[in-house]
């Protein structure tokens, strides 16, 4: 019993949980996926040159991984029959099979290529529904260029204006002050006038009777 728990023991030591990392089975060779850690043991899957395997765990004594497929089989699998990346072959028919793919792609844009360049051959509906296109956007333009100049021109010739405006209506304010200063002026030269002749009148009044008087006595001392 003791030697069985020794060795049971052991056992969980070399066992190792390790990180879950991809591997694939060796060139050439197809091995049998098995339910326990030996050779011996039932066959679950038969895995063909190049299958991807999921590492779960890893018993380093035994030399056996356990492993998951990706259609989700679980098994015991020889730690020594796996590479870490896929085997050449498999590397040589996948690279082909991309390039494969590239010429298809390339086949095709060049003949895309070649009907986009045939369409806009001059002389076809397309390059000519593009001229008649770039014609109404260049009259567009010019429209557009005919009618800001005019808005410039018309913003000019009201700027000038509101200043002749403003000009004439300074020329009025001046106008009306100094017709104001000539009416005062006036009224004031009138105002002296009357005033002149006033005193004129009044100092009439006083030497006309005096003269009457003098003639009058000058008569009677004849």
């Amino acid at each position: 019993m003791k030697k069985l728990l020794s060795s049971f023991f052991i056992c969980l030591v070399a066992v190792s949980n390790v990180q879950a990392k991809t591997v694939y089975v060796t060139d050439n060779l197809s091995l049998s996926l098995r339910s326990e850690e030996n050779n011996q043991s039932k066959s679950v899957k038969l895995l063909p040159t190049g299958t991807p395997l999921t590492i779960l765990e890893e018993n380093k004594a035994s030399g056996f991984a356990r492993v998951r497929t990706n259609d989700g089989t679980e098994g015991y699998f020889p730690i020594r029959n796996t590479i870490d990346q896929p085997p050449s072959r498999l590397q040589l028919e996948s690279a082909t099979k991309n390039l494969t793919a590239l010429q298809s792609e390339n086949a095709t844009l060049k003949a895309e290529l070649a009907t986009v360049k045939e369409a806009i051959t001059p002389g076809t509906s397309l390059e000519q529904s593009l001229a008649n296109e770039r014609d109404q956007l260049t009259r567009e333009l010019a429209d557009i260029k005919k009618a800001s100049a005019n808005a410039i021109q018309i913003k000019e010739q009201r700027d000038e204006l509101q200043e002749r405006v403003v000009n004439v209506e300074r020329e009025l304010e001046q106008l009306k002050l100094e017709n104001k200063a000539l009416q005062d002026s006036t009224n004031q030269d009138w105002f002296i006038y009357g005033g002149t002749l006033a005193l004129v009148g009044v100092l009439l009044g006083f030497i006309l009777p005096k003269l009457s008087w003098r003639r009058k006595n000058s008569w009677d001392s004849y």
